[in-house]
């Protein structure tokens, strides 16, 4: 990218606006783990090859943590995988992926990956502990299944092939761990018809009829089900199905929402009551909880023609809707559980972001209870995580704020979350201590921290979802938060204001080297504003120079960071946005005249909707990332590499 003056097409006010004292603005294959240790133990990493002086957009540079940073809930609890990015769609299966007799867990949250919790328990309760988010690199699109679509004993998969197809993976892995090869990218019928699934709908498969054939179960937007039954095998030994109703057992489901719609949807087939037959299962758009319906005939003769029942039976679980169940014995006491991801239908899904994915036990008397509805705890403020380090308390290591789009249960507002670090500068540890108090309702809080006034601790200007920014002075020990927030004092509710878009995402850096500090603000359009800082260190007072600085353009929903990434002495910028990536511009000017340039991106996995963070959370002496996003949680990689 070649950097280009401002002056010539950078901003559509710089020219009235004037610049300023004459100056000129420019533009610009995850490895299993080592250990399964505690999450009070060793880091669970992806690691890379470490590299000496590593540049930032080099693989080699990153190592990623999962957990083994001590994170506790506001009660105290232990939270296990602080660092997955957050939930907001789980779409769970079970299955036993390395032989060793008990289920382990998968999960979709994002398309076309499939993230992988080996279950390490030795009998019991399962304990999953994270090893992939891409397991064996599977491509699923919106949707997978395992199925043992070969009856030959292990479990196959079945996937949505781009888009509303259906994808089969043969597990050639026998009793041993599984293995999984593309036999075919599209299944079809006997006439040789690609068999169609509409990719918001999730089927299923089993030999519903035990003849030793395959049946094929696709729901439809409609609330009925589609079968087919394969009845040949071409020459790969994929499958070709016949076409057999459109109206399997005359199922007709109408979702409980205004009585009388049908939506997307999602199926299990299980043998839940132990009689020798397969029940089924279904998750609706429309319907809040789980629907039962089951099978009175027989293994050989099945009957599903009965009323659909709430789940579980005296007990129904309600949520925000189209619910995903998968079965099996979780806790191997020889009885059916129940394992469920919440997609969020049509009751205000905002409130499933952070509880969304139970886990239900089978007593003895084969009632089903709910066990928890976060089966995997990580860090997760609900959609749209924007974090921000800073010493909030002034004992020498760097505190955690974390705040979401909006709240799980107050819809007029979001929440500024604090984490105390309770550990030291090389040695984090984190306590939920509660949301921040006294800030004026908004969404989309985004704090920026730094020294405004000149005396010495770290004032915030706090971007929203708003065109508008608010500066608050920090006046020293106050409370709220658990005792831990200094007192800060609005000063103005905007002391920057976007000439045009909201979602003000601001962050400080002395831009042009007089000794203040400046502000450079992404926004919804992706575009970068500079406001030059020209009340000097003691008063500040931001001026705008360019609404589109240098060029800058991430398409939409930028969230720039000013720091210095390759240990040059001057301030390069890194910048989140709505594509998941964190793209890095170096500066290539001075630290009175910035020319960002784009260099390659930093080359790790990290949620959409990106809004980075860069300190020395390790205390090793270079800038590690912390990244949130539209999950609503966050994920941490560990500079290796050094500054370069």
């Amino acid at each position: 990218m070649k950097a280009v003056p401002v002056g010539r097409a950078g901003s559509r006010r710089a020219a009235a606006l004037g610049m300023k004292r004459g100056r000129a603005a420019w533009p610009c294959a995850i490895a299993m783990l080592a250990t399964l240790g505690s999450a009070t133990g060793l880091l669970a990493t992806t690691a890379q090859p470490r590299s000496a002086g590593a540049r930032v957009g080099d693989p080699g540079a990153w190592e990623r943590v999962v957990y083994g940073i001590e994170f506790r809930d506001a009660s105290g609890e232990l939270i296990g995988h602080p660092f997955l990015g957050g939930f907001n769609l789980p779409r769970p299966q079970l299955a036993d992926a390395d032989g060793d007799g008990d289920l382990d867990l998968f999960l979709q949250e994002r398309s076309n990956r499939v993230m992988f919790f080996r279950n390490v328990s030795t009998g019991g309760a399962p304990d999953y502990r994270w090893v992939t988010d891409s397991y064996e690199d599977l491509a699923v699109g919106e949707w997978f299944r395992f199925v043992d679509v070969d009856l030959d004993g292990d479990l196959d998969l079945l996937a949505e092939e781009p888009y509303s197809y259906i994808r089969y993976y043969r597990n050639d892995g026998g009793s041993g761990p599984a293995s999984y090869v593309l036999a075919t990218d599209t299944l079809r019928d006997v006439a040789g018809e690609a068999i169609f699934s509409d990719r918001q709908n999730i089927p299923n498969a089993a030999d519903i009829d035990c003849d030793g054939f395959l049946d094929l179960l696709i729901g439809r937007l409609t609330g009925t089900i589609t079968r087919y039954e394969a009845e040949t095998v071409d020459g790969d030994g994929v499958p070709r199905f016949r076409h057999i109703t459109d109206s399997f057992e005359d199922i007709e489901i109408i979702g409980a929402f205004q009585g009388s719609l049908h939506g997307a949807n999602t199926m299990a087939l299980e043998d839940v009551d132990q009689d020798g037959d397969h029940d089924l299962f279904w998750g609706d758009f429309f319907e809040p909880g789980l629907l039962l319906i089951e099978n009175t005939g027989t293994c050989a003769t099945p009957v599903l023609r009965g009323t659909p029942r709430p789940f579980p039976l005296g007990d129904p679980v309600g949520t925000s809707g189209y619910n995903a169940p998968a079965l099996g014995d979780v806790d191997r006491d020889g009885d059916m559980d129940l394992v469920m991801g919440v997609l969020g239908g049509a009751f205000d899904p905002k409130t499933s972001g952070v509880e969304n994915l139970y886990q239900f036990e089978q007593g003895a008397d084969g009632a089903f209870r709910v066990v928890t509805s976060r089966l995997i705890r990580t860090v997760d403020v609900g959609s749209e995580s924007f974090p921000a380090l800073t010493d909030l308390d002034a004992d020498g290591d760097l505190d955690l704020l974390i705040s979401n789009k909006i709240d799980t249960v107050n819809n007029r507002r979001g929440h500024l979350y604090v984490l105390e670090n309770t550990g030291s500068a090389t040695a984090p540890a984190f306590t939920a201590r509660g949301a921040v108090p006294g800030l004026a309702d908004q969404y989309h809080y985004a704090p920026a921290f730094g020294d405004l006034d000149g005396d010495g601790d770290e004032d915030v200007v706090m971007g929203s979802w708003s065109d508008r920014m608010a500066y608050y002075r920090n006046d020293g020990p106050g409370g709220g938060a658990g005792g831990i927030l200094p007192r800060w004092t609005l000063v103005d509710s905007a002391v920057a204001t976007l000439s045009r878009g909201r979602y003000t995402t601001p962050t400080l850096g002395d831009l042009d080297a007089d000794g203040d500090l400046d502000l450079l603000v992404g926004e919804s359009s992706g575009a970068l504003n500079y406001y030059r800082n020209d009340g000097g260190p003691g008063a500040p007072a931001f001026e705008l120079v360019s609404d589109e600085y240098q060029d800058i353009d991430l398409g939409r929903r930028s969230v720039p960071r000013l720091v210095d990434l390759d240990a040059d002495g001057d301030l390069d910028l890194a910048v989140g946005y709505e594509i998941e990536g964190v793209r890095i511009f170096l500066n290539e000017g001075s630290p009175r005249e910035p020319v960002f340039v784009e260099t390659d991106p930093i080359p790790v996995p990290v949620p959409a909707f990106t809004t980075p963070v860069f300190a020395d959370l390790d205390g090793d002496g270079d800038l590690d990332l912390l990244a949130g996003g539209i999950g609503g949680g966050l994920v941490f990689y560990r500079r290796v590499g050094g500054a370069g």
